[in-house]
This record gives structure tokens, sequence and C-alpha cells, in this order.
């Protein structure tokens, strides 16, 4: 029987429902086909991999052909979430048509069933009204914007002030107009997602945002204690960081002492063959 991927009138009915909706982030096929095992709703193809996998200093580098690339390794082994890819910075400002094409390009090769486009101007809700109407779901992207980290002033909570606040409730409500499917809302005070989640007939999740969004997301890293460092924002579910150290030193270990690899990590010839070959 073919597994049911998640679509966006499930995510919509479970909004309606109160089933919190829950999203991880993955970039290769092995955490994907874990959390497609755990049952996840959403998995977001970040360009956050960019600083997690790769080792920028931010997402901005990120290219169009490296979403791509690691789409298509989630798409491999997760059947049953629905797979959002994030456009990075450059894929979609231009024009409308170079967000059509890059959009429709992430859905055609990457594999993804939907993108994700951060901020909430007025240029950005026009690529994103063209892209839906293209045919393409978007998920919006609002709060701290990890593309525009340097006109908000690095990495910090936004909407603190009211009129801030006041500033995402409406670029929510444009771009719920233009068509959006779903929000990401990422660090904002606990009563701006409040506010914007009993706003929208849209599903909102949260990351950093509190207890009150449809939906929750974090970084999969974040979660599985990867990192020694951690957003407030972030639990960690496990901690492998540790674990993965004290295997890696075993490892080493075992080898100096010559004792890996043990006879039953061991091929053998068989004896004819050998005696064939020592010959």
């Amino acid at each position: 029987m073919a597994i049911q991927r998640t679509s966006v009138p499930d995510l919509q009915e479970m909004k309606r429902l109160g089933d919190k909706i829950t999203l991880l982030t993955a970039y290769d096929c092995l955490l994907a086909g874990l959390i497609d095992e755990a049952q996840i709703d959403l998995i977001l193809i970040g360009d956050s991999v960019g600083m997690v996998v790769l080792g920028y200093e931010s997402t901005v580098p990120v290219t169009l052909e490296q979403m791509v690339h690691h789409t298509q390794a989630v798409v491999s082994t997760a059947h049953r979430p629905l797979i959002i890819a994030d456009m990075p910075f450059g894929s979609f400002e231009p024009s409308d048509e170079e967000a059509i094409r890059s959009a429709q390009h992430l859905v055609k090769v990457g594999g993804a069933q939907a993108v994700k486009v951060e901020g909430g101007n007025d240029l950005v809700r026009r690529r994103i009204g063209a892209i839906v109407q293209a045919g393409v779901p978007v998920m919006s992207h609002l709060g701290l914007t990890p593309q525009t980290t340097t006109m908000l002033g690095g990495y910090r909570v936004q909407g603190r002030e009211a009129s801030a606040a006041q500033q995402i409730l409406d670029h929510a409500r444009s771009l719920q107009a233009e068509g959006i499917f779903s929000l990401l809302l990422e660090c904002v005070p606990a009563e701006v997602a409040r506010a914007v989640t009993a706003e929208l007939h849209v599903p909102v999740i949260g990351i950093g945002a509190g207890a009150e969004c449809d939906g929750q997301a974090l970084v999969t890293q974040d979660l599985l204690g990867l990192y020694p460092a951690l957003p407030r924002h972030a639990r960690q579910f496990a901690q492998l960081r540790s674990t993965i150290s004290e295997a890696l030193a075993e490892f080493r270990s075992e080898v100096k002492a010559q004792r890996f690899p043990a006879e039953e990590n061991t091929f053998h010839m068989k004896a004819q063959e050998a005696a064939k070959f020592s010959r």
C-alpha cells in the first residue's frame, strides 16, 4: 500500500482540529529517513544547510543548485512528510520570472512539494504571489529571517515593540492574501505569535515563538544535541555529541591497540584459492 504523504489540506484540517503540526529540518537521506519513520509532518530543507552542514558563516552563500542537491537526498528516503525546500538568497528577488523558475526548479528537479520564501515586504509579496499563481505552494517566513540578519541587527528576537509586532501581523495578513499555505514564525514574542496564529486561517509554525502556534519546528541537529551551543528557543531531546565523540575516541584506541579489526570483522579466501594465490 502506498504511503500517504502529508498534504496542504491535511495541514488545514490539523489547524482546525488543534492537532499540533511538527516540522524538522533535514539535509541528507539518513536523517530524512529517521524523521520519516518518526512520522513528523513536515521536513524543511533549510538554507541553514550552509551553517549546519557546509560550515558557512551565514545562509547567504547557499546556491539554488546546492538546495536542489540536498533536497534530492532528502526526497530519496522521506515518503510521509510534506517536503519544503528553502529558496536561497538571490533566487527569487530579481524578478517574478526568476522567482518562478527557481521555485519550479526546486520542485521539478529537487523533488520538493513546496518552497519557503523569507520576508514580507512589497517585493517579496509580489514574488510569492507569482510563485503561487505558477502552481507552487509557498510557506512564508517572518520574524527572524536569517537571509537579512544584517538589516535586522543580527540574530535576535523580532517584534518586541508594538510597532514592529504590528508590522509582522500586517505582513502575515498580506502574505495570506497572496495565497501562502503556511507561515513559519521565527523568534518573536509569544504575544505576537498568538495574535498571528489567531488571525490567519493558514497554519502558523513556530520556532522560538511560544506554545500557541499551530505547530513547532526545530533544527534537527539542535534537537539531537550535536552542537555544544544551543539557542534559547531550542531543546536537546538527546545528547549525541558526547556519544559520537566517545565512539570516535574508542575507534582510535582500538585500532592503535590492534584490537580492531577482530576476526569477526575479517574476510578470508577459501583454503584452496589461498594456496593457489600463495603459489
